[in-house]
């Protein structure tokens, strides 16, 4: 698998599960990050973002999202920025991180879903 399939049942059926079970506790139930997300905390990272239509997380490839997933925020930032995203990949198999961003990706007014499906689709066809 290499992206989020928001159109499988089954994935994202998966993908709400995990969410609720592992990111659920930082970025909201409803996908609406902590308060003041965009201001840097006294250790310099910043609050974990929304994930709905209102954050940026689909302002980037299916590819990077899965890779902070799993890698962790610090791995894909960077030089000296500070994230206080931890890496999943030794909790989470790579299907079980596909389909929480399924289910996030389900959540994403059509629109939204279409203009970061055609980011993904660029990226995908650079390499």
């Amino acid at each position: 698998m290499t992206f989020a399939d928001a159109g499988n049942v089954e994935l994202v059926a998966l993908g709400q599960e995990i969410y609720t079970a592992e990111c659920a506790a930082c970025h909201g139930v409803l996908l609406e990050g902590q308060p003041n997300w965009r201001s840097r905390l006294a250790n310099g990272s910043l609050p974990a973002p929304p994930h709905d239509e209102t954050g940026h997380t689909w302002h980037h490839p299916d590819q990077l999202l899965f890779d902070i997933t799993k890698h962790g925020g610090a791995k894909n930032a960077p030089a000296g920025f500070v994230s206080g995203m931890p890496a999943f990949g030794g909790k989470l198999a790579d299907r079980d991180i596909w389909a929480a961003l399924a289910y996030v990706k389900i959540r994403w007014p059509e629109p939204v879903r279409q203009r970061q499906t055609m980011i993904s689709e660029r990226v995908r066809q650079q390499k």
